[in-house]
């Protein structure tokens, strides 16, 4: 069995319903969920909000934040979780924004990805470096820390 079908049985078994927010995954997160049959009784839903204005108008994010912080921030990341668990019937919402790469720059570089986690006990940020491997090693990574996030806060509702 996978981590994935463990993760949505660990769900399933506590009634948890489970809602993405992705940038630099773009949808990865969601497709990783959806690769097992029968997750739509854990998955609700995922929002793929690429752009500033799309985090703004589906996920409630700031425009202060975004100007002060830029879409790559545990604050950006934080109130895209927590305005996804404001707008979705579900108990996890999980956000993911970084720079996926090639580029970057000195206060952002490539491989920087921050997390959001948002469940009615409250949320929590957290960055981690990647480092550069490469964009698709990068989104991976973060996809498969999203996962784990997911988990954590599964195991502990």
């Amino acid at each position: 069995m996978s981590d994935v079908a463990a993760l949505l049985d660990l769900c399933r078994a506590k009634g948890l319903r489970v809602a993405t927010a992705e940038s630099c995954t773009g949808g990865m997160l969601g497709a990783a969920l959806t690769d097992v049959a029968g997750s739509s009784d854990v998955f609700e839903r995922g929002v793929i909000t690429y752009s500033n204005a799309a985090k703004m108008e589906l996920l409630g994010v700031a425009a202060a934040t975004l100007a002060d912080h830029g879409a790559v921030s545990q604050e950006v990341a934080r109130e895209m979780a927590e305005g996804l668990l404001a707008r979705a019937p579900v108990q996890i919402a999980v956000s993911v924004t970084g720079i996926a790469g090639p580029g970057g720059s000195e206060h952002k570089p490539e491989g920087r990805v921050c997390f959001g986690l948002a469940t009615a006990a409250g949320s929590a940020t957290e960055t981690i470096e990647f480092g550069a491997p490469g964009r698709g090693r990068v989104r991976a990574a973060a996809t498969a820390h999203a996962l784990a996030l997911i988990a954590g806060a599964a195991h502990g509702l």
